[in-house]
């Protein structure tokens, strides 16, 4: 069991603006950490990093409590599963999965207990005599994975191993990954992804990497925490944006009051509505932006709501999404409704924003608090405004 501990590492290439830069992070051992981020924003590069593949520009790596910046990748006591199997093509899977032990010189007995064991905790015991090319990409992956495991590492390090994988050959390997970690609990996992559904469903942790903006650079930290720590409490836009699918809404807005738990905004349209946020510190008329997830937004008239037209829509059976016209030309909102809901182009909806379900962003992106405990759904002294829905605007 051994932990993985990174204090301010960058990266950088050359003269080039480092593609890490001061990342801070702890992984505990038998913790599963994911790495998140969009193509390009450095996590690979941070992966590969740990896996003594990419030399650290600055800063200090520690696994197991022992410095590794300066110490070969043989012997960091991790292993590593890539994106593109790295399997041998002219060795069978027995050869590939002992490949690791026969060049340490581990006991040839040792090597088949050990080979045999992994192959049957990823169903590949009745491949061992097959070539690569005689395997479908997830049986390979499979490979590669038990390839890691019978090292016995401290670390296992995975980097996009689902990426050139089906939907459904993605969703059976995410499970085999989920089974082995729990299996093997003394070792401390970290893996890359792209995909916030494998990051949700797999994640310990998460670990989400800016993916860089004229607010924040390339390769630091956007937030560390729980998978519904980052969805229900982004720490900025940034997070608030990425995770969740359909992504967040987001609407423009200004501060018009602000009392303890609870402050009044106005839209662009005019419309008035109550967020449940601290905003005591900011003045009356500063710009805000509010976020409201597809699935808090349904066409109801329980709460505090605004109408808007409907654009489109997509039926996916479990569910339909509903696009509406935002406050300008090209923005547009995302409402989550029941499967069997429908509506038509032009129809004018009721669209829930409860201050509850409300997030509010200042003008740097960085989120207000939340408070989503014991609020009244008004102010004192306010009225909500309402704006009344005609006979052609019908709630489904």
């Amino acid at each position: 069991m051994a932990s993985v501990v990174m204090r301010k590492v960058s990266k950088a290439y050359g003269r080039t603006r480092p593609v890490v830069q001061d990342v801070d992070l702890d992984v505990a051992p038998g913790e599963f950490c994911v790495l998140l981020g969009a193509s390009g924003c450095g996590k690979s590069t941070l992966l590969r990093m740990i896996a003594g593949l990419e030399d650290i520009t600055s800063g200090e790596l520690l696994i197991d409590g022992k410095p590794m910046n300066s110490v070969p990748a043989a012997r960091r006591g991790v292993a590593m599963v890539f994106q593109s199997y790295a399997l041998f093509p002219h060795m069978t899977v027995y050869e590939n999965l002992s490949f690791g032990l026969t060049l340490a010189k581990v006991d040839k007995a040792v090597i088949h207990e050990k080979v045999l064991a992994a192959a049957r905790s990823l169903q590949l015991e009745t491949l061992l005599d097959r070539l690569p090319k005689a395997l479908s990409g997830g049986q390979r992956q499979r490979v590669a994975i038990g390839r890691a495991i019978v090292r016995e590492p401290g670390v296992f390090l995975f980097d996009e191993p689902l990426s050139n994988l089906d939907a459904a050959l993605r969703v059976q390997t995410r499970h085999e990954i989920a089974r082995v970690h729990q299996r093997i609990a003394r070792a401390s996992t970290i893996y890359v992804t792209h995909d916030q559904v494998e990051a949700m469903t797999l994640a310990d942790r998460i670990v989400l990497l800016n993916s860089g903006d004229a607010l924040r650079e390339q390769g630091s930290l956007a937030q560390c925490g729980s998978p519904l720590e980052l969805y229900h409490h982004p720490r900025n836009r940034f997070v608030a944006g990425f995770i969740g699918s359909p992504t967040m809404n987001f609407i423009a807005a200004e501060l018009v009051d602000a009392r303890e738990r609870l402050a009044r905004v106005r839209l662009p349209s005019g419309e008035l509505l109550d967020v449940a946020v601290e905003a005591g510190h900011l003045p009356p008329g500063a710009p805000l932006t509010l976020g409201v997830r597809p699935e808090d937004a349904g066409a109801s008239t329980d709460s505090q709501y605004v109408v808007r037209e409907v654009r489109w829509q997509e039926r996916l059976g479990d569910a339909t999404y509903v696009y509406l016209q935002g406050d300008s030309a090209q923005a547009l909102w995302i409402m989550k409704l029941p499967g069997a809901a429908n509506v038509r182009p032009g129809q004018r909806l009721p669209v829930v924003l409860a201050p509850q379900s409300l997030h509010a962003f200042d003008d740097k992106g960085n989120a207000l608090v939340r408070c989503i405990e014991g609020v009244s759904p008004t102010m004192p002294g306010f009225t909500t405004q309402r704006t009344k829905t005609s006979t052609s605007e019908e709630a489904v």
